[in-house]
């Protein structure tokens, strides 16, 4: 459960925000710490990981104490902060892992630096993420093998409240519906292709990458409604539009003769790019983007 402060960010307080040290116990105002140089952010499925560098240690560690985290909502078409910030909590590493978080709900992050003297240091650069679902090893049949499980659709939203419920994602489906975003189709030489199928989706192929998490981001063209050879190892990018625009994403793990085994990603909030994750023990790429201003 979040902690609220005790104060809104305000023009008049913008001060302390950068400059947020306090009276110890003694009566002896506390030098300020350095403020955590960068912070960094992964997109996991309702949680994002933050790291930040440790130079606040580093600069005094007999003077150490803690980092403090700190959110707050983030709007995303105008790249602001919100004007009311939360303890997250704390932490004695330059990570944290922030959960229980809405997939596809942008928030802005901040970290200080606390001393043993009672002394809060500046924020870090802000950064704002948001959190979307994923998931691993799914099998889709080519639909001349099995016709009832050869089609995918990222997300149906079944009672349309924008939120991304854990039975509307990533769902198997028969291969003649109209509504899926693709089918698999196998060729006379039976290698497997996907197919997209419903009108407003597209695709493209992002190349080989290591892992589902390589994907960082959404390109913004080079998408088309034609099939693309479903190789192992290979990441595919796909916009849908179905007055909403959202974002998802693949990568082969399987080719068989008879059915692909694909990790796959969907960032459930509108118009949002963003489509790292971390899965299994593999190492996420950074996500979310640097803030400048604030509300």
């Amino acid at each position: 459960m979040r902690a609220p402060l005790k104060y809104l960010l305000a023009a008049t307080g913008l001060l302390a925000l950068a400059c947020n040290s306090t009276t110890n116990e003694d009566g002896f105002l506390g030098v300020p710490l350095p403020a955590p140089d960068n912070l960094a952010s992964v997109s996991l499925n309702q949680a994002i990981e933050l790291d930040w560098s440790d130079n606040a240690f580093t600069s005094a560690p007999s003077r150490f104490l803690s980092y403090r985290v700190y959110s707050a909502t983030y709007d995303l078409d105008l790249g602001l902060c919100g004007a009311r910030w939360d303890v997250e909590g704390t932490t004695v590493a330059p990570e944290f892992l922030v959960g229980a978080l809405t997939n596809g709900v942008p928030r802005c992050y901040g970290v200080s630096a606390l001393s043993t003297d009672g002394a809060e240091s500046a924020r870090s650069p802000l950064r704002q993420d948001t959190p979307r679902p994923d998931a691993r090893n799914v099998l889709v049949y080519a639909f001349g093998t099995r016709p009832d499980s050869s089609g995918f659709r990222f997300w149906d939203d079944v009672n349309n409240d924008g939120v991304g419920q854990a039975s509307e994602l990533g769902l198997i489906e028969p291969g003649n519906a109209t509504d899926i975003d693709f089918v698999i189709h196998q060729h006379p030489d039976s290698s497997l292709w996907i197919v997209p199928v419903f009108t407003g989706t597209t695709m493209l192929s992002y190349g080989s990458v290591a892992d589902l998490t390589s994907i960082d981001f959404a390109p913004e063209a080079g998408y088309s409604r034609d099939s693309l050879q479903a190789r192992v190892g290979y990441g595919y990018v796909f916009s849908m539009n179905d007055g909403e625009l959202h974002y998802g994403a693949v990568r082969v793990t399987h080719v068989g003769r008879q059915y692909v085994i694909l990790d796959w990603s969907l960032q459930t909030d509108r118009g949002n790019p963003e489509l790292t994750v971390r899965g299994g023990l593999l190492t996420a790429k950074p996500s979310g983007s640097a803030v400048g201003r604030l509300h």
